[in-house]
């Protein structure tokens, strides 16, 4: 693939600085916006003819569902979220034009980390999942939703300021509302460790929300453990092989533990159906019981119904003891006689 040098200018606006990173489909680059002075912005390249496009008609497609797509993205408007502001085509290649993210991600993180011999607190990592769900969330309610499908810590960026920015819309899908399918403009494929199985078909596997859900479950495994977890394919043939995360993290809650492994089910209908659902878990929000069901949670438990109300259940205690107590004081009261002095 041939790479952009730096100082080239594309349509007559943007200025190629360095190389930021590639892949097999495409680069993203650094640039300067020459409109806009001292605008520095992120720009993805996209190859077509790498798209799998086996005729004309079909690049002819890919490209068209590309300008589709481009055009959902630049509607979206999330502060952890990246916004695209520009798309267009140049020499046969296709570009996405979108805010430069400057700070680490989460995989620099993570390497700092382990040269420290240290792990992130889950106080940390929740308080970044907090971010990042509410990012998902926005994904998954627009009409229609979008997937990413490539959520891994190297695509979670921390600001200088402390905010998560979710980045590389490079496996985006957008889901087809007619079929509840989805389909990809720029197409490609996620990182083992953070990939359902479903998603290792590529475009012919079907994908939705919970697909995403997996890969979330997956980072936040990574982030608290420090290794990432078994890929789907070798836990599918070895069933229980996932290293329980309290083991490697002993200071992990068994709430959040519990959250991270069922949206890690190897099985799409195993998982939480929606992130709402995935934040009451981590999180030990309430819930109706139609969005129980509509998320694939059992309702609580009386033990969790007890935990998640403790406050008021030892207020209870207390009165119950005191009335008890009174109770048990009544006939001793009412027995008392009064000496004259």
């Amino acid at each position: 693939m041939h790479l952009l040098e730096n100082g080239t200018i594309l349509r007559t606006r943007y200025e190629i600085v360095q190389l930021v990173g590639q892949g097999g489909m495409g680069a993203v680059y650094r640039a300067n916006d020459k409109r806009l002075e001292g605008r520095i912005c992120a720009i993805k390249e996209i190859l077509p003819s790498l798209l799998n496009a086996a005729t004309e008609d079909d690049l002819a497609q890919t490209v068209e569902q590309f300008y589709q797509e481009a055009s959902t993205l630049a509607r979206l408007d999330h502060p952890n979220l990246p916004k695209v502001s520009d798309y267009f085509s140049e020499q046969g290649r296709e570009y996405l034009v979108m805010d430069f993210v400057s700070g680490r991600d989460l995989h620099e993180v993570l390497g700092e980390a382990k040269r420290q011999d240290k792990k992130l607190s889950e106080s940390q990592v929740l308080a970044w999942a907090d971010q990042l769900l509410d990012a998902m969330i926005y994904l998954h309610n627009q009409e229609p939703p979008v997937i990413h499908r490539d959520i891994k810590p190297s695509n979670i960026k921390v600001t200088p300021q402390g905010r998560i920015k979710l980045v590389d819309f490079g496996l985006v899908k957008v889901m087809q509302p007619d079929d509840n399918r989805t389909v990809t403009v720029v197409q490609g494929r996620g990182t083992a460790a953070y990939t359902p199985l479903e998603q290792y078909g590529g475009d012919t596997g079907h994908t939705d929300v919970r697909s995403d859900i997996y890969s979330v479950g997956a980072t936040l495994y990574h982030l608290l453990a420090g290794v990432p977890p078994q890929d789907a394919k070798e836990r599918f043939l070895r069933p229980g092989s996932l290293e329980p995360l309290r083991q490697l993290n002993p200071s992990v809650s068994a709430r959040t533990e519990r959250a991270i492994f069922q949206a890690l089910a190897t099985h799409p209908d195993e998982r939480p159906r929606t992130v709402k659902a995935l934040r009451a878990l981590l999180f030990g929000e309430s819930m109706t019981t139609d969005e129980l069901v509509q998320a694939n949670l059992p309702a609580p438990s009386l033990s969790e119904i007890l935990l998640r109300h403790r406050v008021l259940v030892g207020i209870l205690l207390l009165l119950f003891i005191f009335a008890a107590v009174l109770s048990l004081m009544e006939p001793t009261i009412q027995g008392t006689v009064l000496l004259p002095g």
